[in-house]
């Protein structure tokens, strides 16, 4: 693994835009890298990135439904108690699940570490997914790249395939907050890839659900809801005034209501109790668990943090790093330090994305900081021949 430089396409931006990408900027700075990339070698991302990310999420899965079954396990994931069952009977119904996001601490050097699982609400899709493929295939075709280079990315295909695993007798319909620009732009290339795969879709803010008279979710139309995806985490969920009418429709909802124990901090102290010493996988513990306090160099994170907010990394014991945020009432877990790939751009994670429980591409984001947060940039990634 490591990093190049090259020159950026003279019309990426414009291209960007053309497709919908316009969240290549984002808070006054550059979030799209057009001239950079990681390089991989094959066997490196078989070996080290594809065939973990699999076992991981293998791992995962097997582990949702001691937890769904255990009391004590959803109350330490902060999950409200009210909606146990609805946790609870989407697994056992098997709710059918499109996607995920591994994060890894990878510098090349040594097994990939499990970071976290964001396994509800993922973002980064389309720029993984599209747009760094079209930037691999405009290299290649300006010479700056050779016609054998490749991508570990086959996750439009696999998000076609696995929409199309879901009966297409019903509107799906795809919700998010539209007025954020990355949430809307996810969520509509997702409704893309459903459409390609022979739905009828249909966009609605989140805001806008309504419910029926018979209390059942309905859209602007007056039209049952009937499957809806939602780029809107489950916390939030569980927590919005419609959240009583999960109890008789929590079907509905893609990501499912079990895919909440998943994309939940708590999910690490869990793998971490089940598969002791595994190598993809840091030490971990709920902070209130006495061999925490073992740890010198950790990262403290809350259960339900996003965008880095409210995580605090320690070294020998000491705060060296904290960031701002509005999460830390539910609960925190407390994770082993894992150093990130460094170069001159900064520190880099790894993204490995599950579509329909395969592990199909990694996408690389990289921030000046150890946390990476909100500013961070995504690079595009190459396999050397």
């Amino acid at each position: 693994m490591h990093r190049i430089s090259l020159a950026p396409r003279p019309d990426w931006r414009e291209k960007a835009e053309a497709v919908g990408f316009r969240f290549h900027e984002m808070y006054g700075e550059a979030y799209w890298v057009d001239d950079a990339a990681y390089c991989f070698e094959l066997e490196e991302i078989e070996d080290e990135i594809e065939a973990p990310s699999q076992e991981l999420h293998d791992m995962c899965m097997d582990l949702v439904g001691d937890i769904v079954n255990d009391e004590l396990a959803l109350h330490r994931l902060a999950i409200p108690r009210e909606y146990h069952d609805v946790v609870r009977n989407s697994w056992q119904r098997q709710d059918r699940h499109l996607y995920g996001r591994f994060d890894l601490a990878y510098d090349g050097s040594g097994p990939a570490k499990l970071l976290e699982y964001n396994a509800d609400t993922p973002t980064s899709l389309f720029e993984t997914a599209y747009f760094q493929y079209n930037w691999l295939i405009d290299q290649i075709a300006l010479g700056a790249l050779s016609p054998d280079t490749d991508q570990f990315n086959s996750v439009q295909e696999k998000l076609v395939d696995a929409f199309g695993q879901f009966s297409k007798d019903r509107i799906f319909h795809f919700a998010s907050i539209s007025d954020s620009t990355e949430d809307y732009g996810t969520t509509a290339y997702l409704m893309d890839c459903a459409i390609q795969a022979g739905h009828r879709a249909q966009f609605l803010d989140v805001r806008e659900i309504g419910i029926d008279a018979e209390g059942r979710y309905s859209d602007l139309q007056n039209r049952i809801i009937e499957r809806c995806f939602k780029l809107y985490p489950w916390e939030f969920m569980l927590r919005e005034t419609f959240a009583e009418q999960l109890i008789d429709n929590g079907q509905v909802f893609v990501e499912p209501a079990w895919k909440s124990v998943l994309s939940n901090k708590g999910l690490l102290p869990l793998l971490w109790q089940h598969y002791p010493g595994h190598p993809n996988l840091l030490p971990s513990f709920f902070a209130d668990d006495a061999d925490a306090a073992g740890l010198s160099d950790y990262v403290v994170k809350p259960l339900l943090s996003r965008e880095g907010e409210n995580v605090s990394l320690f070294r020998d014991g000491h705060e060296v790093l904290a960031a701002p945020g509005d999460y830390g009432d539910e609960g925190y877990i407390v994770q082993a330090y894992a150093p990130l790939f460094e170069s001159e751009a900064g520190h880099a994670v790894l993204g490995s994305w599950i579509v329909g429980d395969q592990a199909c591409g990694i996408g690389i984001r990289e921030d000046k900081s150890l946390i990476t947060a909100n500013l961070s940039r995504f690079v595009p990634h190459i396999i050397s021949g």
